[in-house]
């Protein structure tokens, strides 16, 4: 592909597809444990697929671990949540008279007015908490869960709703799926998207006891065989659940429910719930559910889908055999707890094969908060309201343009690249997205995003002078490319790179003079910026590499 400007042209769908496409076969290693080379390359994959990039610090910090014992850490979270969120939406003559500057508003009264700030408010509030997660994959996790059982923050229009709901992924996203998927069923924003709370023995509902089977337990595949009926069944067993909106509760109708018995197909063995009177809906619900989780195609199906998110688009014939079976086996012994699987997974020669590295494109998520992370860029701290929103808010934009709002995917089905056959993470990156992309890689390298009071830019000075010796040009290379690709790049591209160092010079003196001059004397203006003009211009060139875009 030709190195035009992404600023200056747009490329052709052709052209898109062809330069930013990872290869497509996945390996053909399976689950044994990995005992291979674990350097910088390997780290970093890790930490790109668990977390949103990979900061040097952390990168060092587990490369000091066993790669056993970095999937550990990082499976085993302890940092507290992050703090509510808070009003930081306020302005002159747009003031919330529920919720002073500051105070939070997770229970504040519903708004017709001010309910979507509040929802921005929270969709930047969850772009912070990705920039400073912690050592672990929670908050990985969490973008999973909501693309895997997802809502629409608008859609629902509470913003109440919205941040219990994804609360409710937070506290369960490690632990049992059965358990999470049963929380959810219930959660007051997923009854209100659904329509759950509409659900009632006169007229049945079917959108969620269809969904709860195609989307979110047993799929579409060739022996996800429920039936129509089976949906029908299921609605039957689901009415009756409503919203309270005086408190914000969860409560059973039992006037509502259907207490009939239920029959379901062959597919599930011809199951049948009898069919309770009285407050006995949530014994329905565990029957349902029990049904559900009993099939075998519920454990291969949610194991396809962790896979595609976490380690490679394809799935073919060897995958299912290698990976997919014997993971679902381990899932169902497990009573569907999720952290057995993963512990395999991430520990497996197949995730850390050499075909695995750089095999799938950044979604937005993971290629905008990526950026802040790997260059160490600070935003607005929490205390600085106004500026945090800002700042932010204005992530939950980039990212939007790039494909992926967060808080808002396009349908229950979630974001078509993690599902969509034949093309899957190709759908990231399209000749609308990918000038977006480099737009905002120029934008925050050169200029940063700009608040009322705080600029975040990259910050290309320290990133550098944390790379032991970073004053050979080749080593410099090597460790960047290592770190920030993880895979094998053309010896072009390193002369390239090499000659924006130099400055078109041939001795590698002419680096190592310009960075020890600038680490001895960092006062002196010229010498700060001699090096810093060099890294603008060798960072931009990483920057728009397509191997970039890879992970």
């Amino acid at each position: 592909m030709n190195r035009r400007s992404f600023l200056s042209f747009s490329p052709t769908e052709t052209e898109v597809k062809k330069a930013y496409s990872p290869m497509v076969n996945p390996p053909e290693t399976g689950l044994d444990s990995y005992n291979g080379v674990w350097e910088l390359p390997q780290a970093a994959h890790l930490l790109r697929r668990l977390m949103f990039g990979a900061k040097w610090e952390d990168v060092q910090f587990f490369l000091g671990l066993t790669p056993s014992q970095a999937v550990d850490y990082l499976l085993n979270p302890t940092a507290p949540p992050p703090p509510l969120p808070v009003n930081d939406y306020n302005e002159a003559g747009f003031v919330d008279p529920d919720v002073p500057m500051g105070e939070t508003w997770v229970n504040a009264p519903f708004s017709d007015t001010f309910e979507g700030s509040r929802i921005w408010s929270l969709k930047a509030w969850w772009q912070g908490n990705m920039i400073e997660q912690d050592r672990s994959i929670m908050e990985k996790m969490i973008l999973f869960w909501h693309n895997h059982v997802p809502i629409q923050f608008y859609g629902v229009f509470s913003a109440n709703w919205d941040y219990r709901y994804l609360n409710t992924i937070r506290q369960g996203a490690l632990g049992s799926i059965r358990q999470l998927i049963r929380n959810l069923t219930l959660d007051p924003a997923m009854l209100h998207y659904l329509n759950g709370q509409y659900n009632s023995a006169g007229s049945p509902d079917e959108n969620y006891a269809r969904e709860l089977q195609e989307l979110f337990c047993i799929g579409k595949g060739p022996d996800a065989n429920f039936t129509e009926d089976d949906v029908k069944a299921a609605a039957r067993v689901l009415t009756g659940w409503r919203v309270n909106y005086n408190n914000n509760t969860v409560i059973f109708n039992h006037f509502e429910h259907d207490s009939g018995i239920k029959l379901f197909s062959s597919f599930y063995n011809n199951a049948i719930i009898t069919g309770y009177t009285g407050q006995n809906g949530m014994q329905e619900l565990d029957e349902l559910l029990d049904i559900i989780f009993g099939n075998d195609e519920c454990a291969l199906f949610l194991c396809r889908k962790i896979y595609r998110f976490f380690v490679h688009h394809e799935i073919d014939d060897l995958t299912e055999e290698n990976v997919i079976i014997p993971l679902a086996e381990i899932l169902r012994n497990n009573d569907y707890q999720i952290k057995p699987i993963l512990e395999v997974l991430f520990k497996s020669q197949h995730f850390f094969d050499a075909l695995s590295l750089g095999a799938m494109i950044k979604g937005p998520a993971d290629y905008t908060i990526g950026l802040y992370r790997e260059f160490n860029t600070p935003i607005p701290p929490r205390p600085a309201l106004v500026d945090r929103y800002q700042h932010n808010g204005t992530l939950t934009y980039v990212s939007f343009v790039q494909g992926q709002e967060v808080g808002d995917p396009p349908n229950v089905a979630g974001w078509p690249a993690y599902y969509q056959i034949p093309v899957f993470d190709k759908i990231w990156i399209n000749t609308n997205t990918l000038p977006y992309r480099a737009q905002f890689a120029d934008w925050i390298l050169w200029a940063g995003v700009s608040t009322e009071n705080y600029i975040s830019q990259l910050n290309i000075l320290d990133t550098v002078a944390q790379i032991p010796n970073a004053d050979d040009p080749n080593v410099l290379i090597d460790t960047v490319l290592d770190w920030m690709y993880g895979i094998e790049v053309s010896n072009t591209l390193k002369f390239q790179l090499k000659a924006i160092l130099l400055s078109g010079q041939i001795s590698d003196y002419y680096w190592t003079d310009a960075w020890n001059t600038y680490l001895n004397n960092p006062s002196n203006q010229m010498a700060t910026e001699t090096v810093r003009n060099r890294l603008l211009l060798f960072f931009y060139k990483i920057l728009h590499q397509e191997e970039h875009h890879l992970a």
